[in-house]
C-alpha cells in the first residue's frame, strides 16, 4: 500500500500465550489488565493479573487507506497522537479516563464519546482483531480492509465483551480525517426547548457533531468545512464555547462527575442509554434538569441514590437500560440483568469460546 508505515514487530504475544496455556492447564482464572483506567466499569474480577502493557506499538498504519493496526497494550494517547500527525482520528472519540488508558481497554469496554451518534461507535470502525483463545492459540479475525469479511463479525463481538471471550492482542481500525473546522456553542435554553430545537436540526444536514444539555444550557459542536460551520453558527446563534469542553465531558472531568468530599455519602453515577428523543422519565425525587443529557438526549448521566430496580424499570419501559458506574451498592449489578433468552445465548457463547471460564470471569455478569 502507498505511503504505508510499518513499525518494529517485537512480538510479546508469545509470553501472553504461554501464560494462558498455563492457566488453562491449572484451571486458574485470569484478570486482564491494560492501563486499568476503566476498573470501575463492570464487576470485580478475582484472578491472576495478566497484563498487556508490554504488548504495545502501532504495527501498521496506512494514512492513504485510512487503516491502522495497533497492539492492545498501546496507550490510547500514543495512537491518537500518531493519527493526528496525518490529520486523522478515531471517529468515535473514545474516553480515556487517564493517561494510562490502552487500546485494548478501549475495545473491551466499547465506550464512545460525544461524537458517537453522528459518527458511529467503536464496533463500527473495527476491521479485524487478533485474539488469544483459552488454549493459548492466537487467532486472526477480519482484516485490515473492509473486503476481508472472514471473521469480521467475531472481531466486532470482542467490542464491549470486557475481555470475557479471549485476550485481545491487536486490533485494526478504519480511521477518518479530522474535520476542517471545529466550533463549539453555548445556548441558554430550557430543556424542553433544547429538545425541540435538536429535533428540528436533526432533520437537516447541519454539521453538528456533539450536543449536550446541562446547567440550563445547550452545548453544541459544529464540525466540517469553514463555510458550512460559519453559516450554521450564524443561524443558530449563542455564545462561543471552549472546544475543550467535549474532552472534559468525554472523560468525566466536569464538576458534575466529581466525587464528594470524604465525609459525604456519594450517590452512584448512572448512565442511562435511551432511544433517541425519549421524553422526560418519571423518576421519584429526580429532576431531569439535574442530569447531563449527552448524545442529544440518548445518553443521560444521573447521580442519585435511586432504587436500582425502579430506575431500570423506567428505562426499560421506553426501550432503554441503565448502567451503574459507581460507587456501586453491594446489592446492585453494574449492568441491567438480561432476559433469560439472551442470557442463554451469552452463556452458550462463553462456553464455546472460554469453556473453563479463564478470562475475566464474572466481569459482565456473575453467571459467566
Amino acid at each position: 500500500m502507498a505511503n504505508a508505515t510499518h513499525l518494529s514487530d517485537h512480538d510479546a504475544s508469545a509470553a501472553l500465550a504461554e501464560r494462558i496455556r498455563e492457566a488453562n492447564a491449572e484451571g486458574a482464572p485470569l484478570r486482564i489488565v491494560g492501563g486499568d483506567t476503566r476498573f470501575f466499569y463492570g464487576r470485580e474480577v478475582e484472578g491472576s493479573e495478566l497484563s498487556t502493557r508490554e504488548h504495545c506499538g502501532i504495527r501498521f498504519y496506512d494514512p492513504v487507506e485510512l487503516v491502522v493496526s495497533v497492539r492492545a497494550g498501546t496507550p490510547l494517547g500514543e495512537l491518537e497522537a500518531a493519527l493526528a500527525e496525518h490529520g486523522q482520528m478515531l471517529p468515535f472519540e473514545p474516553p480515556r479516563y487517564g493517561e494510562a488508558s490502552t487500546v485494548g481497554g478501549m475495545v473491551a469496554t466499547g465506550l464512545s464519546g460525544p461524537r458517537r451518534p453522528w459518527a458511529g461507535s467503536v464496533r463500527d470502525f473495527v476491521l479485524g482483531a487478533r485474539v488469544i483463545n483459552h488454549e493459548g492459540i492466537e487467532q486472526r479475525f477480519g482484516g485490515e480492509v473492509m473486503k476481508n469479511v472472514a471473521g469480521y463479525d467475531l472481531s466486532r463481538l470482542m467490542v464491549g465483551a470486557q475481555g470475557t471471550l479471549g485476550l485481545i492482542t491487536e486490533v485494526s481500525f478504519k480511521v477518518l480525517p479530522m474535520p476542517g473546522v471545529t466550533r463549539s456553542l453555548h445556548l441558554e435554553l430550557p430543556l424542553d426547548e433544547a429538545r425541540q430545537r435538536l429535533a428540528e436540526w436533526g432533520r437537516e444536514p447541519l454539521p453538528i457533531s456533539a450536543a449536550a444539555w446541562l446547567d440550563g444550557a445547550l452545548h453544541l459542536r459544529l464540525e466540517g468545512g469553514p463555510s458550512s460551520v460559519a453559516a450554521t453558527r450564524e443561524r443558530i446563534g449563542g455564545d462561543d464555547l471552549d472546544n475543550g469542553f467535549w474532552a472534559a465531558l468525554r472523560d468525566q472531568r466536569l464538576p458534575f462527575f466529581r466525587a464528594g468530599s470524604p465525609d459525604e455519602t456519594q450517590a452512584p453515577l448512572w448512565r442511562l442509554s435511551l432511544p433517541h428523543r425519549t421524553a422526560t422519565l418519571e423518576l421519584p425525587g429526580v429532576d431531569e434538569r439535574q442530569m447531563i443529557h449527552d448524545w442529544a438526549g440518548a445518553q443521560r448521566w444521573l447521580r442519585a441514590g435511586l432504587d436500582a430496580e425502579v430506575l431500570r424499570r423506567a428505562c426499560q419501559a421506553v426501550g432503554g437500560h441503565a448502567t451503574c458506574y459507581g460507587p456501586r451498592p453491594t446489592d446492585v449489578e453494574p449492568f441491567t440483568p438480561l432476559p433469560e433468552v439472551l442470557m442463554k445465548y451469552h452463556r452458550n457463547l462463553k462456553a464455546q469460546l472460554d469453556p473453563k471460564g479463564l478470562f475475566n470471569p464474572g466481569r459482565l455478569y456473575a453467571a459467566f
